[in-house]
């Protein structure tokens, strides 16, 4: 593997996932749908600079209301499985919600369109003058098969 980086944290770039570079992303991949899900998956990477981008509350928050259950009704927080980790010398928060993403084209669109049967694998690594973001979305059979690998990511996270 290659290894990649945003905000002074290296990570492994992931073997079988598309590079696909966006504006305001440090990186970007397309997961490919596995068989049984219409769409892909993407992982985005964001790094906004020290004092930038929300602490780890207010970005565990904001996660969990891009879902909601499948009758419409909003996300709780505790659906959403939550862990702390370290890695690389680093502090971890990873966060796990599945249900309807409320998928937005960019953070300011007006309307959400609701995705049923999605997941999301988010994590908050605390790199050296910054968080660094990683945030996997894709449709719960896609997002199963790509977890091994985004976990093998955030494991090798170094500084």
């Amino acid at each position: 593997m290659r290894a990649a980086e945003a905000g002074g944290v290296r990570f492994e770039d992931p073997e079988g996932w598309i590079s696909t570079p966006k504006p305001m992303r440090a990186q970007n991949y397309t997961i490919p749908a596995v068989a049984g899900d219409a769409q892909d998956g993407e992982m985005a990477v964001f790094y906004f600079g020290p004092g930038q981008g929300g602490g780890v509350e207010a970005n565990v928050r904001r996660w969990i209301g891009q879902f909601a259950n499948p009758d419409g009704s909003p996300m709780q927080a505790s659906a959403a499985n939550r862990s702390e980790h370290e890695h690389g010398g680093m502090a971890v928060t990873l966060l796990d919600v599945s249900g309807t993403y409320l998928f937005k084209p960019f953070p300011m669109a007006p309307r959400a369109t609701p995705m049923p049967g999605y997941r999301m694998l988010a994590a908050i690594v605390q790199g050296p003058d910054a968080p660094v973001f990683f945030k996997l979305t894709a449709p719960a059979k896609t997002a199963e098969a790509a977890e091994a690998q985004f976990r093998a990511i955030l494991e090798s996270v170094r500084r």
